[in-house]
């Protein structure tokens, strides 16, 4: 990179990342974990030439307008980009990247660990030994259900759904059942079967979201898919929160319509501590912490650091979501 570029950053990252871009750009850091004001954003965009951002930064035009028009990328630390108003970088010839494929894994992990909290009420447990419950044994306290012979539903077999698939297969599932908006032949390697919509509601005894959130994907699993299920049926969402209604699932939980439910995703995002699905014994939720692993973070920083000064150096990044027009 011939010249020095002006970078802002809008929140602390991984040191990978950091080392990046400071060795070639001038780098600017919102410095904190926590998300950076709106009235900050717009006021320390101004004249850079990249932006890094997170999930939880709304980067649209009015925060363009104030970067100026040198600005040649915003690179997200995050696979989605929901948060970013691509049209409008598109109009302004502006690249937009993310970091595709690097938390798959790590998410596909904590899915499975989510199945096993919930299945087997392991949270709860935790809870009754805190609050002084554990008393003397009693043989049907606290019982769960077991992973053999069940059978698995994946809502959504990209990479994470594979990864869920091919985790819990060990545990002896009876069957893997997926529905994608197609049949894909990578299946085969755990035995997946390709079902329609409604039947993955039905069959499933534990049916796991991992498919992204779209206008055909938003609140899917509602009231009419609840019903549908079986009333032993446990949902785990490891996707996107906006993919279930949670009023209706609510409904569904304290009516017994379905027995558990393990979120690491909700809508909003936090979710309100008065929220009605804190009140359930079997809902477990997380606090979005699918990517919450060091090797993951480090390499998700380190990328969108990357794709930056590839950007700038008119490359070819790793995640490129819209092309920069040439000025």
């Amino acid at each position: 990179m011939s010249q020095r570029y002006k970078v802002y950053v809008t929140r602390r990252i991984p040191d990978p990342g950091t080392q990046s871009l400071t060795s070639s750009c001038d780098v600017t850091f919102w410095d904190s974990d926590d998300a950076i004001p709106r009235e900050e954003l717009l006021k320390n965009v101004k004249g850079m030439d990249a932006i890094l951002c997170m999930l939880t930064d709304k980067i649209d035009d009015e925060v363009l307008e104030h970067a100026g028009s040198q600005l040649q990328v915003v690179s997200t630390m995050s696979v989605g980009y929901e948060h970013i108003d691509l049209q409008s970088c598109i109009e302004r010839g502006v690249a937009v990247t993310n970091t595709p494929n690097v938390s798959s894994d790590s998410v596909a992990e904590l899915t499975v660990a989510l199945v096993l909290l919930t299945a087997r009420r392991l949270l709860e447990g935790a809870y009754a030994v805190k609050n002084g419950e554990w008393g003397k044994w009693k043989p049907m306290w606290l019982c769960g259900v077991e992973m053999k012979k069940r059978t698995l539903g994946i809502m959504g077999l990209g990479r994470i759904g594979y990864g869920v698939a091919k985790r819990m297969k060990p545990f002896g599932v009876d069957r893997i059942i997926y529905h994608d908006v197609q049949k894909l032949s990578f299946a085969s390697d755990f035995g997946g079967e390709f079902v329609d919509f409604e039947d993955l509601v039905k069959e499933s005894d534990i049916l796991c979201i991992c498919c992204n959130l779209n206008p055909q994907t938003k609140h899917l699993f509602n009231k009419d898919a609840f019903q549908k299920m079986k009333k032993s049926a446990i949902l785990i969402n490891s996707g996107r929160g906006g993919v279930v209604n949670h009023d209706d699932l609510f409904e569904a939980l304290k009516s017994n319509q379905i027995a558990a439910a393990g979120l690491d995703v909700t809508e909003p995002e936090p979710l309100p501590v008065d929220h009605p699905l804190l009140t359930l014994n079997n809902c477990v939720i997380l606090p979005h912490m699918g990517s919450n692993t060091w090797e993951s973070r480090n390499l998700m920083a380190e990328i969108a650091a990357e794709n930056i000064k590839t950007i700038l150096n008119k490359g070819h990044p790793q995640g490129e979501v819209v092309k920069r027009l040439a000025a």
